[in-house]
């Protein structure tokens, strides 16, 4: 989607820079500070400069965190900028304000999946006594990206609107830190702006990691999935994370020729139980899983496919293939490289480049705090990052001392067959408990209503509660995996935060005929070795 179309300011008012910064002056105000702009000496050159702007706040990434963070932080009074920059993928995509989740994961994702949803309830439809010609069944690809992308644009403008109206000044920008009071923007056209702040929040969150095979640059990842002008085709998707299996299930539902490459476990932190039923409902549905492997080599035919050479499996050399779409799903790496950390002494983890905070995210420069991705130890999860960033407004500017509470914290992940959890997995409440015995796992394999007269395969829909043994059983994790999953579970989360216990969980009445009923119903464990396979309705 274009961005909307602004009328030039009549009787010379004027925008401060041409990116969108909320500070309107008049044309003479404008002029004079222009002309009265002095050259910097620093040691390196620049084409053009303005002049410094003093705020109490400057947040440097305009994410959904960021964005929270800043308009707190206006709230309570502060004069507060926001700097965002969208670095073009290695493909040349990019994108307007509201950072990774609004443009190019959470809310594009969740649309196509629910396309790849409606075209399997269609499907099912004949069931229910729906006539429904398999011929008319056609996805038109490019008005799938356009409605998708259309209501992306309108969530960028609705960002800037926001940040207008909280009075929050928005450049278009990227942002290096001079010193710890001193931030250089630098916008698309090398205009630079001095900014002075008392504080700094760095919010810049991550961008897909590409991996150092041959041919790597000829893939794909999730930057440039949601903008394309063709249809994917046969696709191969390179990875076991979230990312990869939730591209991988909604192309399949969508009708394209599509594989998961897995070097070694599907939902790396997940609980490895439900990730292998989520990667088997997935197979289930269509999606090929190539296990063991990884790519050696990617080259271009020449008819305009890719040739993918991979490594050796346990079952040997696997066959070369050709897919016309390879999406790198391998892990995402955190997006400071403009920041200038090092020369500030801001400490990051060896291993991840992570922003080490304390619990209140301050790193260790006293006035730079970071929140979202770029944090390490952080979940990366859009939810967990707005939260973060109100929190710390309010204890910059509101006199709170509250801290965020990760301990349970919910989130779904939206294969076909959605996966939702909150709390712990069952590998890491034993390791947390002590051991398997110190457990008591309550399961159920159930039968969703709306799956069984059109025959849909529910051998992967399975519910369980981690809890200790001990009374009264606190429950440490719970796990869902089904039609909905996210909208089971999220109310769950916040009895999970006040302590929720098995009896608590029993003695809820269940909403008939639902899902979410069998949650409360759950009473066998697999300790008793009884069939967990819910009868009756």
């Amino acid at each position: 989607m274009k961005a909307p179309f602004l009328p030039p300011m009549s009787l010379g008012l004027r925008c401060l820079n041409n990116f969108g910064t909320a500070r309107i002056e008049s044309s003479l105000l404008y002029s004079t500070k222009l002309w009265c702009c002095q050259t910097m000496q620093r040691q390196y050159d620049h084409r053009k400069l303005t002049a410094t702007q003093k705020y109490d706040l400057v947040v440097i990434g305009g994410g959904s965190g960021g964005l929270a963070c800043a308009k707190e932080a206006a709230g309570y009074g502060a004069k507060v900028a926001v700097l965002d920059y969208v670095t073009p993928s290695p493909h040349g995509t990019v994108w307007g304000l509201g950072g990774t989740c609004v443009n190019v994961g959470c809310i594009p994702k969740k649309l196509m999946h629910q396309a790849a949803l409606l075209g399997k309830s269609v499907k099912d439809a004949a069931a229910f006594g729906w006539s429904v010609p398999p011929a008319e069944l056609q996805l038109n690809w490019h008005q799938l990206v356009t409605a998708v992308t259309n209501h992306v644009g309108s969530l960028n403008w609705g960002h800037r609107v926001a940040l207008r109206d909280k009075r929050v000044t928005y450049l278009n920008a990227s942002g290096t830190l001079l010193d710890r009071h001193t931030v250089l923007a630098k916008d698309r056209k090398d205009v630079e702006t001095v900014l002075q702040t008392d504080n700094v929040v760095l919010a810049t969150g991550g961008r897909p990691r590409y991996p150092t095979f041959a041919g790597a640059e000829l893939a794909i990842t999730s930057d440039d999935l949601f903008r394309l002008r063709q249809p994917p085709g046969r696709t191969l998707c390179v990875g076991g994370s979230y990312v990869s299996l939730e591209c991988a299930g909604f192309l399949t539902g969508l009708g394209f020729d599509t594989s998961v490459l897995l070097r070694s476990i599907p939902l790396r932190g997940f609980d490895q139980q439900m990730a292998g039923l989520v990667v088997s409902a997935m197979e289930n549905l269509g999606t090929r899983v190539v296990r063991g492997s990884e790519p050696l080599r990617l080259e271009r035919t020449a008819a305009g496919r890719l040739r993918v050479s991979l490594t050796p499996s346990g079952d040997g050399q696997p066959p070369d293939e050709e897919y016309d779409t390879v999406l790198l799903a391998v892990g995402r790496d955190p997006d400071t490289r403009r920041l200038g950390l090092d020369a500030l002494g801001v400490t990051t983890d060896p291993r991840s480049g992570k922003i080490v905070t304390d619990p209140g995210n301050r790193t260790s420069v006293d006035n730079i705090y970071a929140i979202g991705d770029i944090v390490q130890g952080a979940p990366e999860l859009t939810p967990t990052a707005i939260v973060s960033g109100r929190l710390l407004a309010d204890r910059l500017y509101g006199g709170s001392s509250q801290l965020l509470d990760l301990a349970t914290v919910p989130t779904t992940v939206f294969t076909p067959l959605e996966y939702s959890c909150v709390g712990l997995s069952e590998e890491s409440a034993a390791e947390m408990a002590g051991g398997d015995d110190q457990l008591e796992v309550y399961h159920a394999f159930y039968r969703p209503l709306e799956f069984i007269i059109p025959g849909r395969d529910t051998s992967s829909c399975y519910i369980k509660a981690v809890c200790e043994r001990r009374e009264p059983q606190r429950v440490l994790g719970l796990h869902f995996i089904g039609p909905n999953a996210g909208e089971v579970l999220q109310g769950f989360a916040v009895a999970m935060r006040h302590g929720m216990t098995m009896e608590s969980l029993r003695q809820a009445i269940g909403i008939h005929p639902t899902s979410a009923e069998e949650v409360v119903k759950l009473n066998i464990s697999k300790r008793s070795g009884r069939d967990p396979t819910v009868t009756g309705c």
